[in-house]
């Protein structure tokens, strides 16, 4: 039976202010228990502050390495790049105002500095270089990623991170170039997140603080 008209925008109001508050919380769905974060959780004076002791070392300039970079370095975060010298990327990341031997460094070397790995290479690049990149994760490092191949498939992968170390992942709903033409905006997009590992019992403000420093 149709409802009448003042009836279903009623009904409808119901559903609306009911997913509305459902956001703000954590709920239950299939018996998964997700949280949403927003940025009123975690405002940016907020997440300087955890990542204040921190390097972010951004492997991989494609279109989530060079957004994810330039918000964050936008966003006051200390972020250094990491690449092939004189390739195609290492070439954009300067003009984009990375500066060789200060922010912009070979993969090795941007590995050794930083505290967050932030492994944005293509997935077989991810395997080529997990020899290179392994060695530089010291105990409370973390390694971040997003997108899930390759720890989800880590005995296929061989990238199997060390047990003292947090893995962690943000995924934005959208490619790279999107991300950062929304940051621009003062809008943002969504983003997924999650804990592989949490060695150092920080993993979760570590994640969150990533995730809004990036402009998700």
């Amino acid at each position: 039976m149709m409802l009448p008209s003042n009836k279903r925008l009623l009904n409808k109001a119901v559903q609306i202010i009911h997913y509305q508050t459902r956001l703000t919380h954590t709920f239950t769905v299939n018996n998964v228990t997700e949280t949403i974060y927003t940025r009123d959780d975690y405002p940016l004076d907020k997440c300087r502050t955890i990542l204040q002791q921190e390097k972010v070392c951004v492997l991989g300039y494609g279109p989530q390495g060079q957004g994810q970079s330039l918000n964050l370095r936008d966003n006051g975060i200390d972020v250094c790049v990491g690449l092939r010298k004189n390739g195609k990327s290492w070439q954009k990341a300067v003009n984009d105002g990375w500066v060789a031997n200060d922010t912009l460094f070979e993969i090795d070397e941007a590995c050794h500095r930083g505290t967050v790995i932030q492994y944005l290479l293509s997935d077989a690049a991810q395997i080529e270089m997990w020899p290179v990149v392994k060695p530089n994760l010291t105990s409370g490092d973390a390694l971040y990623f997003s997108h899930g191949f390759g720890i989800v498939y880590k005995d296929q992968t061989s990238i199997i991170p060390p047990t003292d170390v947090d893995v962690i992942l943000a995924a934005p709903k959208g490619p790279g170039g999107l991300v950062r033409r929304k940051f621009l905006e003062k809008s943002g997009i969504n983003s997924s997140f999650a804990i592989f590992q949490n060695a150092t019992g920080n993993a979760l403000d570590r994640i969150l603080a990533l995730t809004f420093g990036i402009g998700t």
